[in-house]
C-alpha cells in the first residue's frame, strides 16, 4: 500500500466503535491493521442487527472495520497470549478498550508489552480514562452523552433531554485517538520510544461542547437547551415554511439586513433591539416570532432560492436517504461500494479525507470473522500443523 502510513503495523483489540473506528481511519490513511477477536464470536457489533448483509454481518460492523484483516484469539488461554505478543513483537501501535487493568491479568497490558517492544504506542480507550473515581466504570456512549452535560443542550427547549442521533462520544474519540496515535509516532521518530496514549470517552464529550463549554466557563451560567436554535447567534436556526421547514443560519449583520429585505421587512434591520447580533440574542423571542411569521407565506424550495441569491446561508432539512441523493454528495463520491471476500457487495460511506499526494486507497472491504488468521500466523512463523492444533483447541 502506499497511503501516508504506509509500513504502519496496527494490531487492534478494540471492538463495538471507538476503538474499531479508531483502527478504520489508520487503516483508510494506509496502516495494516489486524483485528483480533474472539473465536466464534468477534466483536460484538458483528450480530447487532437488522440491517444486515445477505450472510449476516450487520451493518453495524461494517461501519467501522473497513481495511482490517481479521485473526481470532482466545486472549485468555496462554497459547493465545502468545499469539498476540508475537503479533506486538513488531507491531506499531496497539489499540484496546478493554476495562481498565482489564489486559494486564494476560500480560498484554501496556508495561508487558512496552517491555517486549519499547517503539509500541499503545492506545487505551475506556468510558473514564485510566484514573479516577469513574475509571473501573464502563463506558457506554449513551450513558457519556448524559454525563457530559450533551443531552441537557440537546433536544426541545421545552422538551426532556436528548441524545444525538449518533453515537458521538464514540466516534469523537475513535477521532481524538487516530489523532494522538499519529502524534505519538511522530514523537517516536524523535526519541525511539512509544508511549501509553489514554483516551476517554467522558474527557472527549466535555471537549467536544466547544463553544457551548466555553460559555459556561467565561459566563458561569448553566447553558439552557435552545432545540434548533443557537446559544450565541441569531437567527441561527429551524424555521417553518408553507411546506415544511428549512434552517437559516445568519452569521453576520449584513446577512441579517439581507433576510430583512428578502422577507419585504427591511424595517427590522435598522430597528435597534435587532441592529447588531448581541442585540439579537437579547431580544431573541421577539425577532423569531416576526421571522416565523414572515416565513409561513411560501415553500421551502421558494425560500432557500430567495435566500441563497442574497447571500444568506440557508439549507434544506434531508433525510438520510435525500442527503446520499445530495448531487454535491454523490459528486464528492461519499458513497462507495467494494467486494467482500465472498463477492457480496458491501456499501460504505468514505473517508471524508483527500490527501493530494497519498490518496486514500480502498483495498479490503470489512473482513469475515477469522478470515486471515490462517495467513498471518504462517506470516508470524507458526507451521500449519501448530495453526491447526490451535483450530483443534478453539484458541483461534
Amino acid at each position: 500500500m502506499s497511503g501516508a502510513l504506509a509500513g504502519i503495523k496496527v494490531v487492534d483489540l478494540s471492538r463495538v466503535l471507538a476503538g474499531p473506528w479508531t483502527g478504520q481511519l489508520l487503516a483508510d490513511l494506509g496502516a495494516e491493521v489486524i483485528k483480533v477477536e474472539r473465536p466464534g464470536a468477534g466483536d460484538d457489533t458483528r450480530q447487532w442487527a437488522p440491517p444486515s448483509l445477505p450472510d449476516g454481518t450487520a451493518a453495524y460492523f461494517l461501519a467501522a472495520n473497513r481495511g482490517k484483516r481479521s485473526v481470532t484469539v482466545d486472549i485468555t488461554q496462554p497459547e493465545g497470549q502468545e499469539v498476540v505478543r508475537r503479533l506486538v513483537a513488531d507491531a506499531d501501535v496497539l489499540l484496546e478498550n478493554y476495562k481498565v487493568g482489564g489486559l494486564a491479568k494476560y500480560g498484554l497490558d501496556y508495561a508487558s508489552l512496552a517491555a517486549l517492544n519499547p517503539r509500541l504506542v499503545y492506545c487505551s480507550i475506556t468510558g473514564f480514562g485510566q484514573d479516577g473515581p469513574y475509571a473501573e466504570r464502563p463506558g457506554y456512549d449513551y450513558i457519556v452523552q448524559g454525563m457530559s452535560g450533551l443531552m441537557s443542550i440537546t433536544g426541545p427547549a421545552d422538551g426532556e433531554p436528548h441524545k444525538v442521533g449518533v453515537a458521538v462520544t464514540d466516534v469523537f474519540t475513535g477521532l481524538y485517538a487516530a489523532n494522538a496515535v499519529q502524534a505519538a509516532l511522530l514523537s517516536r521518530t524523535r526519541t525511539g520510544l512509544g508511549q501509553h496514549i489514554d483516551m476517554a470517552l467522558l474527557d472527549c464529550a466535555l471537549a467536544m461542547l466547544a463553544n457551548v463549554g466555553m460559555n459556561y466557563l467565561v459566563g458561569r451560567e448553566v447553558p439552557p437547551r435552545l432545540g434548533n436554535a443557537h446559544p450565541n447567534i441569531v437567527p441561527y436556526q429551524v424555521f417553518a415554511c408553507a411546506d415544511g421547514h428549512f434552517i437559516l443560519a445568519c452569521g453576520n449583520d449584513r446577512q441579517f439586513r439581507a433576510i430583512c429585505e428578502c422577507i419585504e421587512k427591511p424595517e427590522l434591520a435598522s430597528d435597534a433591539r435587532f441592529a447588531t447580533n448581541p442585540q439579537r440574542v437579547k431580544y431573541r423571542e421577539l425577532l423569531v416570532g416576526e421571522l416565523a411569521s414572515a416565513f409561513m407565506c411560501r415553500s421551502r424550495g421558494q425560500w432557500l432560492d430567495v435566500l441563497e441569491a442574497a447571500g444568506v446561508p440557508c439549507g434544506p432539512i434531508n433525510t438520510v436517504d435525500e442527503a446520499f441523493a445530495d448531487p454535491q454528495v454523490r459528486h464528492r463520491q461519499m458513497e462507495m461500494h467494494m467486494q467482500d471476500s465472498i463477492g457480496q457487495d458491501v456499501p460504505q460511506v468514505a473517508c471524508p479525507i483527500r490527501l493530494s499526494g497519498t490518496p486514500l486507497e480502498y483495498v479490503l472491504a470489512p473482513p469475515k470473522l477469522g478470515e486471515h488468521t490462517d495467513a498471518v500466523l504462517l506470516g508470524l512463523g507458526y507451521t500449519q500443523a501448530q495453526i491447526d492444533a490451535l483450530h483443534a483447541r478453539s484458541i483461534v
